[in-house]
């Protein structure tokens, strides 16, 4: 509702611009067009980069000076650190990046979108732009109707790059003939009061155009028409830079909470750059000074100086913030802890966020987050306390049979109450995400597979859990029993499923899960071959008389419902551990593009 009336108050401010103000009309048509332009670059690079970007992005951050050079250089090409932005909220919040690695993407970006600066300092304000503008619009749009998507892109570049000239064209002009009439530059302010006006202007100019590198472009023509003095531009880029955390901040309103870390380490080391660049606003002047002078640029060029001024300022906080990303870490997980949303004993997803689902890497790497979290927390646990075993007994190296052998005490377990609780909210909302995922986007067939095989995974694994509520009543009742035939029999179905989840455990976390797909499968095999009704074991009970009819068709059942449950779970693994490469190949459509997985955390 705020945002609608903020607008609507927009709206009409500018329309009473128009009514009196022939250059008023000039300056923001040129904001306009400009902005226009600005999409039109997005979209045209993003058409070259998206499944490359998406890519290097996951394999990238490794090492803070990679992350902060990849944030630098794709902001710089892509004209757009909220593109930037918005991706790296959605793949922090799908888990497909690092928050310290994030960080240093956000930081980069930074530095990369002072590249918009330096384009209109030294070619959009020295050459005629209208003569440079017109034939990219001609040749991009008769790009952009070819039907060719790599045309379009060309296309896309071409014309948003003659938008973007000719937005600063409408805006120089618009100034210049403002100049005629009225001069901003007659109310500059001096001083304190001046350095924190204009930097609360800046501030709001970035969050009405939503764009940092597009406020600059406004500031540097409005510096270079004499609309406004050097020094209120200075402030005025400090509060673009600040401003900019406003698109940050918006997009991870959606986002779990390590895309909300995300945007308040954004938000902070953006504050910390502009009380920096205030405090010593005469430092990096008189050093924007001597570099000018060092390249002998004339004393009056202030456009240029801006622009240096922009980029000192930017590396100068990056240099600053680089050692403080540990603690900066840990202050932000310690006010934004990862938090399992529970409301009145009911357990909801944390990885299927709106951000994720910007694009389909980052949905189905949320999808399969929370998928495994599912499966590793509740899953496996349901499964061995089903069995009268506890979770680290499995996970651990002591001989099975031992642990089964001293495992006798029945665990208090209502799988029904866990399951509405823990399972059911979750598992309708990965089926929900993955369908509107699949709808979401253009996907090939294979693609559309890898959305439903998370699904299968996790069908398989709510089927185990319905599965265990019934075994567990007879495992606890026979385990304990004095017929040791029986009981013997059911320490073997125990034995069984924990050897399974054994392996799955370490399947899970070996650096190479691949390795373990013949171990899993010769599991899958042994146990259909081990079902008691078949292998001739309940035959030799019964006609020995070792056990009554009533135990007989107990583990009949059992025996068979345990192959069914060993299968399930084997083939939920493979599907969440080990054919994860295949799906992100199909995602991306090349089959390098599996490296996306590596470094990943």
């Amino acid at each position: 509702m705020v945002r609608k009336i903020f607008l609507l108050v927009i709206l009409i401010s500018i329309g009473a611009g128009f009514l009196f103000s022939a250059t008023f009309k000039e300056v923001t048509a040129g904001i306009a067009i400009l902005l226009f332009g600005m999409i039109l670059l997005e979209n045209g690079f993003s058409s070259f980069a998206d499944g490359f970007l998406h890519r290097v992005l996951s394999r990238s951050t490794d090492k803070l000076y990679k992350s902060i050079s990849l944030g630098l250089v794709s902001t710089a090409l892509l004209q757009s650190s909220s593109l930037i932005s918005v991706i790296t909220i959605s793949f922090i919040s799908a888990g497909l990046i690092s928050f310290q690695g994030a960080l240093g993407i956000i930081f980069g970006a930074n530095i990369g979108t002072t590249a918009t600066a330096w384009l209109v300092s030294l070619f959009g304000l020295k050459v005629k732009i209208s003569a440079l503008a017109m034939p990219m619009l001609v040749f991009g749009i008769i790009m952009r109707l070819q039907r060719s998507k790599s045309w379009q892109g060309f296309g896309d570049v071409l014309a948003g790059l003659g938008f973007f000239f000719l937005g600063i064209h409408y805006m120089k002009d618009g100034f210049d003939g403002l100049g005629d009439s009225f001069n901003l530059a007659d109310y500059a302010l001096q001083g304190l009061l001046g350095l924190l006006t204009f930097t609360f202007l800046g501030i709001i100019l970035t969050t009405i155009l939503q764009s940092s590198s597009a406020t600059m472009a406004l500031i540097l023509t409005a510096l270079a028409a004499g609309q406004i003095t050097y020094q209120n531009s200075l402030a005025l880029a400090i509060g673009a830079n600040i401003g900019t955390t406003i698109t940050a901040i918006l997009g991870a309103i959606g986002a779990n909470m390590a895309g909300k870390r995300l945007a308040g380490g954004h938000l902070i080391f953006n504050l910390v750059t502009g009380i920096m660049a205030l405090l010593f606003i005469s430092q990096l002047a008189d050093l924007v000074n001597y570099i000018s002078d060092l390249f002998n640029l004339p004393s009056d060029n202030f456009v240029v100086k801006l622009s240096i001024f922009h980029s000192i300022f930017n590396v100068v906080g990056v240099l600053i913030m680089v050692p403080l990303i540990p603690p900066l870490s840990r202050f932000l997980l310690r006010i934004i802890p990862d938090l399992v949303k529970v409301e009145e004993g009911f357990e909801y997803p944390i990885y299927l966020n709106e951000s994720a689902m910007a694009f389909p890497q980052s949905a189905f790497r949320a999808l399969l987050n929370e998928t495994r979290r599912l499966f590793e927390q509740t899953t496996f646990m349901v499964v061995t306390h089903g069995l009268n075993l506890h979770r680290e007994d499995v996970k651990g190296e002591e001989k099975l049979k031992h642990i089964i052998k001293r495992s006798r005490e029945e665990m208090k377990l209502d799988i029904d109450e866990l399951y509405y609780k823990k399972v059911k909210i979750i598992y309708s909302k990965i089926i929900k995400y993955a369908t509107i995922a699949q709808s979401n986007f253009d996907l090939s067939p294979n693609a559309l597979g890898a959305f439903r095989h998370i699904k299968l995974a996790t069908r398989n694994m709510v089927e185990v859990i319905k599965d265990i509520r019934g075994l567990h009543k007879n495992v606890s009742q026979y385990m304990q029993s004095p017929n040791k035939d029986i009981r013997k029999q059911y320490d073997r179905l125990r034995k069984r499923v924990s050897v399974v989840l054994r392996e799955i455990y370490l399947t899970h976390h070996d650096e190479d899960p691949a390795s373990h797909m013949g171990r899993l499968e010769e599991l899958k095999a042994k146990s259909a071959l081990l079902d008691a009704l078949t292998d001739g074991t309940l035959d030799n009970l019964i006609n020995e008389r070792k056990i009554t009819s009533e135990m007989a068709t107990s583990l009949a059942n059992d025996s068979y419902k345990v192959s069914g449950i060993i299968s399930k779970l084997i083939e939920s693994a493979e599907l969440l551990y080990i054919d994860v490469d295949t799906y992100i190949v199909s995602l991306n459509g090349n089959q390098e593009e599996s490296e996306i997985l590596e470094d990943v955390p």
